[in-house]
């Protein structure tokens, strides 16, 4: 959620502290992961939040990229052709700037749900609110990824891996279904 291991780190370190100062708080009436996932969220929002934090994202961030650090959403696969691999990587930073441009509650659900595996509960108490707003959250946030990357895609059915013969038209249909 950060986008920055230092302060991933201190969030981490931040919530264990405030989990071992708070264990006898802890009421049961959710897992214990919702409650850990719960304060590292928090935190993380905190510090996104702060001022000076954006100022210093605005200059620092466009390295980030570059090291392919956030390639969570592609695969990797040793001994591939060149060409695929480059076009792993430039879809990997597609996507992360697409994920970047999403309102940080719209960014929470993709990766509550999509990297973390969890479940619509799971992340409705994770993040207080109803199972319902967390269903259209994510409907949302799936709709602008899809909106953001529709290029892609089109790129991809149109490529050589879906053959000759295909047409614009063909392609344009699969932006419309859900992922």
């Amino acid at each position: 959620m950060v986008r920055d291991e230092d302060d991933a780190r201190e969030i981490v370190q931040e919530a264990f502290l405030r989990v071992f100062r708070n264990l006898d708080k802890f009421q049961g009436g959710s897992s214990f992961f919702t409650w850990l996932y719960r304060i590292v969220s928090n935190l993380a929002i905190d510090l996104m939040r702060r001022p000076a934090r954006r100022e210093t994202e605005l200059f620092d961030n466009p390295s980030a990229a570059d090291e392919g650090e956030t390639t969570a959403f592609v695969s990797r696969i040793d001994g591939a052709d060149p060409l695929d691999v480059v076009g792993r990587r430039q879809l990997a930073k597609r996507i992360e700037h697409a994920l970047e441009a999403l309102p940080s509650y719209h960014r929470s659900v993709i990766l509550m749900r999509e990297l973390e595996g969890m479940s619509y509960q799971e992340m409705a108490e994770a993040m207080q609110v109803s199972k319902g707003t967390i269903m259209s959250r994510l409907f949302h946030a799936r709709q602008k990824l899809q909106r953001a990357l529709a290029d892609c895609y089109a790129e991809n059915v149109q490529g050589p891996t879906r053959g000759a013969g295909h047409d614009d038209e063909e392609g344009s249909h699969g932006g419309d279904e859900e992922s």
